[in-house]
């Protein structure tokens, strides 16, 4: 009983791997997307890129898009922060994205840690320096549960949210990584179809299902995140849905910054 139990598992596991590849998401590729190939991905820490965010750089460096990566802290929380921004650069490499398009902030005021909040403003002016600097057309970031709840990752949401509200420049556009529960997260490729039922009973073009089509390179990427390549971590690469799959949400820019308490000025 188990063991059959067992091998539909694993048979669904890697049928929901096979099934994708017919298909063919037009996330930037397709409508008023089609042209806007400057790309900055917004994180938190060294590691959130390989962790959460692969099926969507994997997505974007496949179709040549010019992708950016912003890290907004060079997570030292543990005392290796120079080590963790070296491991960042080395990730990126494997990931296919050029050193020189990733940036990595070390801010007194932005430090890794979960009771460290993040000021919103703040963030939204380093965000929007780079937008600038890299004339980026389209800001992927986390929604704001951010995925495992931390607080920072939230943080960065807010700050890009910030952004759209305050910037006069109405052609940026931003996606959000929307966060799942327990059950979908460690389902692995399986979370593919769940995905695409969330997908298809969305306003059309405001969802969009990015499968990994090299998760090999997700596992490859993450180790060399040394510092952090411990046994649990190597579990969740294996086993979590973002490694396989992510679903990105547009960010509607007229909906207001609710978590105001770190909104104070500068």
């Amino acid at each position: 009983m188990w063991l059959l139990t067992f091998a539909s598992l694993v048979f669904v596991w890697f049928a929901s791997l096979i099934a994708y590849f017919p298909r063919k998401p037009l996330f930037l590729i397709s409508g008023e997307n089609a042209n806007k190939s400057n790309v900055l991905l917004v994180i938190a820490h060294p590691d959130d890129e390989s962790m959460f965010f692969s099926p969507t750089i994997s997505y974007l460096t496949s179709r040549g898009h010019k992708l950016h990566i912003l890290c907004l802290s060079v997570g030292d929380a543990d005392g290796k922060g120079n080590i963790r921004k070296k491991e960042l650069y080395e990730a990126c490499v494997t990931l296919e994205v050029p050193r020189r398009q990733v940036k990595v902030v070390d801010h007194p005021d932005l430090q890794d840690g979960f009771g460290n909040k993040w000021n919103h403003n703040l963030l939204s002016k380093i965000i929007e320096q780079e937008v600038l600097a890299c004339g980026i057309h389209v800001v992927i970031t986390f929604d704001d549960y951010g995925v495992s709840g931390h607080c920072n990752h939230r943080d960065v949401h807010y700050g890009v949210r910030k952004l759209l509200q305050q910037t006069a420049r109405r052609d940026i556009e931003a996606w959000e990584l929307v966060s799942t529960n327990i059950l979908r997260k460690y389902s692995g490729p399986v979370d593919f179809w769940i995905s695409m039922v969330f997908a298809s009973r969305s306003p059309t073009g405001s969802v969009h299902c990015l499968m990994n089509e090299n998760p090999r390179r997700s596992f490859i990427a993450m180790s060399q995140h040394s510092s952090q390549w411990v046994w649990f971590r190597k579990l969740f690469v294996s086993f979590s849905s973002y490694t396989y799959v992510n679903t990105l949400r547009s960010i509607d820019r007229s909906e207001q910054v609710q978590r105001k308490g770190n909104d104070q000025e500068l």
